[in-house]
């Protein structure tokens, strides 16, 4: 048991013993005391203060448990705030417990477990994975590994939007001005070859405008009639009928495209349980929304269109099939939720997907409900902020997004260089030094983006999170690593790692407290869905380890009991690193 449930426990008793209350353990949560304080941990009196002044109820409660709780030394009371030193051999048991819990911090999962789908990375197929991508990838990777650890069955899913205006874009401009080219003739992964056609479209396009412009025509008369968007249009209706010159294409590059998806994807260190794709969803959305019709839950316009009337939920009448029977992101959407509904029995629904969409899934998860998907209603719109560089916003079609894989490529090369500049892989094989590189660059570029408060908008900034000093995962990797290399020194030199019968010092309890508050932490991050929160824990108790380091001898200190009660803390220490970046979905080398 934990030394937050043995104290709620013991104050429970007393309230009940003191005043006759009988109040749950469970109502009772233990605060970490602050540090301008004497004590370990709080107790907030305040809700169940008799009708004596909350400072005297404080009292009481705490002369109680000195009395009656062999883990409670003494007490302060500051106004309704009970303070309590907890018995310091008897974080002793608290590091034993942890260390031997199998998968401390984490809840089972059982079959019974509620099942969490959860949607992330819904790219489109007429161009690579940008910066945006990787911050949406690793927030929803994230997660799942999150609300696992909370004891859920996840499912990891995929939206690709493979269909629509875009993608003609890109192989029109493949048709027109590729002549054959693959990736493999022109040597470049299949989703940046489709991006830079995507581009080139563009180009052409905005030419064709400034032309007609200059013969006289207005915007949106000089939009009509591009002859490029003409095609671009014509094309959609095509693929829409099932042309099979338009589809065969269409499946071609395609498929380039997913390939080179897959191969960030698995360097990005994320992946799916099931990928859906649009062009099979959008069909199963129409006969949604048909049905939807038939029920009177939508109504038909004039013109033929279909539409949802939301006044009367706070909302506008929102549009669901166009005049000429073409569906909209939304009808997709509503298709894709029922061939998941089919597939699994859903619980609850996770979408992580940019702020810019709220009201989207705001009526989103209104129509669900409607339409009787029994999670519709409870559906939850993780919703991040957008990130970006120092120098500011990234537009696709100019070209000037920051590709997923060059940025990668970046972040393992600064990690390279400044690891030689350091010195710290002077002594490593090549093969290691480059893995050991490729870690640190990747684990620099997710604890960056995931340190951050998710409904934030954010700037990454390459050189500041590859820094092996301060709030970065550099500097959480080689602490990690820094403690791997005491437990093999340690090991050789036949030194014991255990938790012998010391008293540990302030410090001491200070990072074993750090270490028992990881279960509410991991807990805490799966109720706000904020990975954020594991990675400012993590930091807080590598911060809180390294004091440590630098105070007091391990190796060195010449009481054999008091230095194997610290390398045994280390390696806790360095367990419960490895847990919290699992979470976040970073690795840790052995050594740096």
């Amino acid at each position: 048991m934990s030394i937050d449930s043995i104290l709620a426990q013991a104050v429970a008793e007393a309230l009940k013993a003191l005043y006759g209350a009988e109040i749950e353990a469970s109502k009772i949560v233990p605060q970490t005391t602050k540090k301008e304080f004497e004590g370990n941990l709080t107790i907030v009196v305040f809700p169940f203060a008799s009708k004596k002044a909350p400072e005297a109820t404080a009292r009481e409660i705490g002369e109680y448990l000195v009395a009656h709780c062999e883990a409670v030394r003494s007490f302060n009371v500051i106004k309704g705030f009970l303070n309590i030193v907890i018995e310091p051999k008897f974080w002793n048991g608290v590091l034993g417990h942890i260390a031997t819990t199998p998968d401390y911090g984490y809840k089972a999962c059982t079959p019974d477990s509620e099942l969490v789908m959860i949607e992330y990375s819904s790219p489109n197929t007429n161009k690579p994975l940008h910066l945006g991508h990787v911050r949406n990838n690793l927030l929803g990777y994230s997660l799942s590994r999150i609300m696992q650890a909370n004891g859920y069955r996840v499912v990891k899913t995929n939206i690709v939007n493979d269909r629509g205006i875009h993608i003609c874009k890109s192989m029109l401009a493949w048709q027109k001005w590729g002549n054959g080219v693959t990736p493999e003739s022109a040597g470049k992964k299949g989703d940046h070859l489709i991006g830079d056609f995507y581009v080139l479209f563009d180009k052409n396009y905005k030419a064709e405008l400034k032309a007609l412009k200059e013969q006289g025509m207005t915007d949106e008369e000089a939009e009509k009639a591009s002859p490029l968007m003409q095609e671009a249009r014509e094309m959609l209706k095509k693929w829409e009928a099932g042309d099979e010159s338009v589809r065969s294409v269409w499946r071609m590059m395609n498929e380039w495209v997913y390939a080179g998806f897959d191969e960030t994807y698995k360097r990005l260190g994320v992946d799916f349980d099931k990928i859906y794709y649009e062009s099979n969803t959008y069909l199963e959305g129409k006969e949604k929304v048909l049905e939807g019709l038939e029920k009177g839950i939508m109504y038909r316009r004039e013109d033929g269109s279909v539409w949802a009337d939301l006044t009367g939920d706070g909302l506008d009448h929102k549009l669901l099939l166009r005049s000429d029977g073409t569906s909209v992101y939304m009808t997709q959407d509503i298709g894709t939720a029922k061939l998941r509904y089919q597939d699994y029995p859903i619980d609850k629904m996770i979408y992580v997907v940019g702020n810019e969409q709220n009201y989207h899934f705001q009526v989103l998860s209104l129509l669900l409900d409607k339409l009787g998907f029994k999670w519709g209603k409870d559906l939850v719109h993780f919703s991040y902020g957008m990130v970006e560089l120092p120098e500011g916003k990234m537009k696709s079609r100019e070209g000037t997004v920051v590709d997923a894989d060059d940025l990668m490529d970046e972040m393992i090369a600064n990690a390279r260089q400044i690891s030689a500049e350091m010195g710290k892989l002077n002594d490593v094989p090549e093969a290691e030094a480059a893995e050991i590189a490729r870690i640190i660059g990747l684990g620099a570029l997710k604890y960056f983006i995931l340190k951050v408060d998710p409904r934030k908008n954010m700037t990454f900034n390459p050189k500041e999170s590859i820094d092996f000093n301060g709030n970065t995962g550099p500097f959480i990797q080689y602490t990690y690593a820094r403690i791997q290399s005491l437990l093999r020194k340690t090991a050789e030199a036949g030194m014991a790692a255990e938790i012998a019968d010391v008293e540990p010092n302030e410090k001491e309890i200070s990072l074993i407290q750090r270490l028992a508050d990881f279960p509410g932490v991991v807990a805490e991050a799966g109720r706000s869905y904020s990975p954020a929160q594991i990675a400012n824990y993590v930091y807080e108790l590598v911060k809180e380890y390294n004091q440590f380091y630098h105070d007091y001898s391990i190796m060195k200190e010449p009481d054999a009991a008091v230095r194997a009660f610290r390398i045994k803390l280390s390696e806790v220490v360095g367990t419960v690193i490895r847990r919290a970046t699992g979470l976040l979905g970073i690795e840790v080398p052995d050594r740096m």
